[in-house]
């Protein structure tokens, strides 16, 4: 069995008709996933209400400023609006985003109970974010928060978190990469938004790996970087956890990038993610065409299942 983090109020984040980021991305993935040949084998579970997490709130001061928390509170409440003209905000917004970050801790916590992986199907994403604002569709930065309260948990010292997305995950690297206990290593298309992530960024100490990808680039360029760049990376590291951003915009058939994988192609990165370790968090990110994204976590969970 894998467990599987949802609740339908993640589909209250309202975001517009005509946004990639919508509800219906995770519709597709729950339909996909009832109809699956490996539909028993899922263990649905709702995250807790963020209100009973008591280490949420201390976890989100810690990464996101108060100023800024407040501010997305506040636009939330008063009827919404947007953070920037990529990232609206609905009445329950706040509440969800909330909510997501609970569904990445619960992700911890089932994993290091189970010692087996565990997949969070939570919006908003949330790798863009970063400690004093939202942007490119993310509102809290749920892959560092995540990562944060890991390191809090018994047993565990080091955490790494490999963010597959095709856009760099600004958000969680400008928050992690002076913390000696966490990790990051990065794949994506350069350029392309958000035009960070350089391969020369290493970390304060030597704990971020960025990878930047040419637009075109299909399985054949990305294989040899996991074999060689990532898992090396990662094994040297010794993470006692590993959480993955895990991304389904490098789809060639995806509308906001240009890198052509293809949804089977998961499963590879899924077994070299095995590889490593069990104890592994996927938390969803981003991928905006309905049925390569589905598809491509059909791929990654199946790949966990055996």
């Amino acid at each position: 069995m894998l467990p599987v983090i949802y609740s339908d109020e993640f589909l209250d984040h309202k975001t517009g008709r005509y946004h990639p980021e919508n509800p219906e991305r995770l519709t597709a993935i729950v339909n996909a996933l009832k109809a699956s040949a490996f539909a028993e084998q899922i263990a649905w579970q709702k995250p807790t209400p963020a209100l009973e997490k008591r280490s949420l709130m201390p976890l989100l001061v810690q990464t996101h400023s108060p100023a800024y928390i407040k501010k997305l509170k506040e636009i939330a409440t008063t009827g919404g609006g947007y953070l920037d003209g990529d990232t609206p905000v609905s009445p329950r917004s706040y509440d969800v985003a909330l909510l997501a970050v609970s569904a990445w801790l619960d992700g911890v916590d089932t994993v290091l109970a189970t010692a087996n992986p565990a997949f969070v199907l939570a919006r908003p994403p949330g790798h863009h974010a970063e400690s004093d604002t939202g942007m490119g569709f993310c509102l809290f930065s749920n892959a560092a928060i995540a990562a944060f309260y890991a390191i809090e948990q018994p047993g565990i010292k080091r955490v790494a978190i490999l963010d597959w997305d095709v856009h760099h995950g600004n958000g969680t690297q400008a928050i992690v990469e002076n913390h000696p206990q966490i990790a990051y290593c990065s794949l994506h298309q350069y350029p392309c938004y958000p035009g960070t992530g350089k391969a020369s960024e290493r970390g304060l100490h030597d704990n971020v790996l960025n990878l930047p990808l040419p637009p075109g680039s299909d399985i054949t360029v990305y294989q040899p970087l996991l074999a060689n760049k990532v898992v090396p990376f990662l094994t040297d590291f010794q993470a006692d956890l590993l959480i993955v951003s895990a991304g389904y915009d490098a789809n060639a058939t995806d509308p906001l990038a240009s890198i052509n994988l293809q949804p089977e192609n998961y499963a590879l990165f899924t077994d070299y993610c095995l590889g490593l370790t069990r104890k592994i968090i996927f938390g969803l990110e981003g991928g905006y065409d309905f049925t390569a994204l589905s598809q491509s976590v059909l791929a990654t969970i199946e790949r966990c299942l055996i």
